[in-house]
């Protein structure tokens, strides 16, 4: 269904219910397309997909191809537009991605939902698709109130190449997400965007899903790209195999009341990683006026933070039963067989960092009134990498000490 170029379309499902559904044979970009049109509104209908096997032909987009010129068998795919809202329709079985919105502007994505979308590649390993993918520079936009589940790739995310303008001036808050083969959320490559009051569980399932290759294990709040002016605030998820939250791009913006607890047995997060990692893959950025305060992180494989940057504040956090994976025991466990020139990386529960993609000059930070638990935490409280010195940081009023025993919940 094409949508014609012009002002106030408006298509609406029947009260009684109605569904568009792609046929096996279906060939096209999505159900619905729309370019170049204005006032659009699409609510209270179904659509559902035309899954029938897991694996295909698609990996990530090669060079810098959008993702709505890649992908087919989407849901709702909209380009160059303004004044979009999508309300209230339900996806089920779409192969690629059940909503894409590329290069627009005043959007509003409310109340959807998603559930058992989304492929492999050939290896068996997810292509990122099955959810909500805002990019080429979306603008002035909200996602809220929308329920994903067992998708195999991000359930939210926006994207921008390099090329492209960032995302911008948007709103991510009060989704449900779950069983999601990679991130909940990811912000990639915008600015003054707040990711607020979203929850979920079971973060990097099916565990054969994870692009392990790729090294892309699952995040709850992830980041991607140069993201600044941004928050993350009041985020809660369970059973995350992967990073609670990740900060590469991620500078002059806040993270705050976020929390990620995993308390089933270790074996079962085979992913499981960092609590919080800082990172400055990209070149137009540097990890500074960061502030992340009064989250709770527990049960995580290795530290609490991994630090790069300066001028950051990593103050009033409780990281609890820290380094899981045991690393600084002796034999070396298996999970902590990584960078064994630096043994303090993955034990430290603040480890202060000289690369996070590039090198980095990590001094002035302060961290401060943190609780930190776990294995070793009591000897490997804040740790610094060589050639960072932790007291050109002012690190004060941690309390560090090893995890009380620990109680298995099934």
């Amino acid at each position: 269904m094409a949508i014609p170029k012009g002002p106030h379309t408006v298509i609406r499902g029947n009260p009684k219910g109605s569904t568009l559904v792609l046929e096996a044979g279906f060939q096209g970009t999505a159900a619905i397309v729309a370019e170049g049109v204005s006032d659009l509104t699409l609510e209270g209908f179904t659509i559902r997909g035309n899954r029938t096997e897991m694996k295909s032909d698609w990996y990530l987009p090669p060079g810098e191809t959008p993702f709505a010129d890649y992908f087919t068998d989407n849901g709702i795919v909209v380009r160059k537009s303004a004044g979009v809202k999508i309300r209230n329709v339900a996806f089920s079985g779409i192969r690629a991605f059940p909503v894409i919105v590329s290069a627009s502007s005043d959007v509003l994505i409310d109340g959807l939902r998603i559930a058992d979308s989304g492929t492999l590649n050939r290896a068996g390993r997810n292509n990122t698709s099955g959810g909500i993918l805002l990019e080429q520079g979306v603008s002035r936009f909200e996602v809220t109130h929308c329920t994903i589940t067992r998708v195999t790739g991000n359930a939210i995310w926006t994207h921008s190449y390099s090329n492209a303008p960032r995302s911008s001036d948007g709103v991510i808050h009060d989704n449900t997400i779950s069983t999601v083969g990679r991130d909940a959320i990811q912000v990639g490559h915008a600015t003054r965007v707040r990711v607020e009051n979203n929850s979920g569980s079971d973060l990097g399932y099916p565990a054969e899903y994870v692009d392990i290759e790729s090294q892309a294990v699952a995040v709850a709040l992830d980041t991607a790209g140069n993201v600044d002016h941004s928050v993350y605030a009041g985020n809660h998820f369970t059973d995350v195999n992967g990073q609670c939250i990740d900060l590469d791009g991620f500078h002059d913006g806040s993270v705050t009341g976020n929390s990620c607890i995993d308390k089933k047995p270790l074996d079962a997060y085979p992913w499981l990683h960092e609590g919080i990692v800082f990172g400055n893959n990209n070149p137009q950025m540097e990890s500074t006026g960061v502030v992340v305060t009064g989250n709770d992180i527990e049960g995580f494989a290795y530290g609490g933070v991994f630090l790069i940057g300066h001028g950051n504040r990593i103050e009033d956090n409780r990281f609890l039963d820290m380094n899981r994976a045991h690393c600084g025991a002796t034999p070396v466990p298996a999970r902590c067989a990584y960078a064994t020139d630096q043994p303090d990386m993955l034990r430290a529960g603040i480890y202060l960092a000289n690369n996070g993609g590039r090198p980095a000059v990590t001094r002035g930070n302060v961290i401060r009134g943190n609780t930190i638990t776990g294995f070793g935490m009591a000897e490997h409280c804040v740790a610094a990498a060589p050639g960072v010195a932790v007291a050109e940081n002012t690190a004060s009023g941690n309390r560090c000490e090893e995890a009380p025993p620990r109680v298995a919940v099934p």
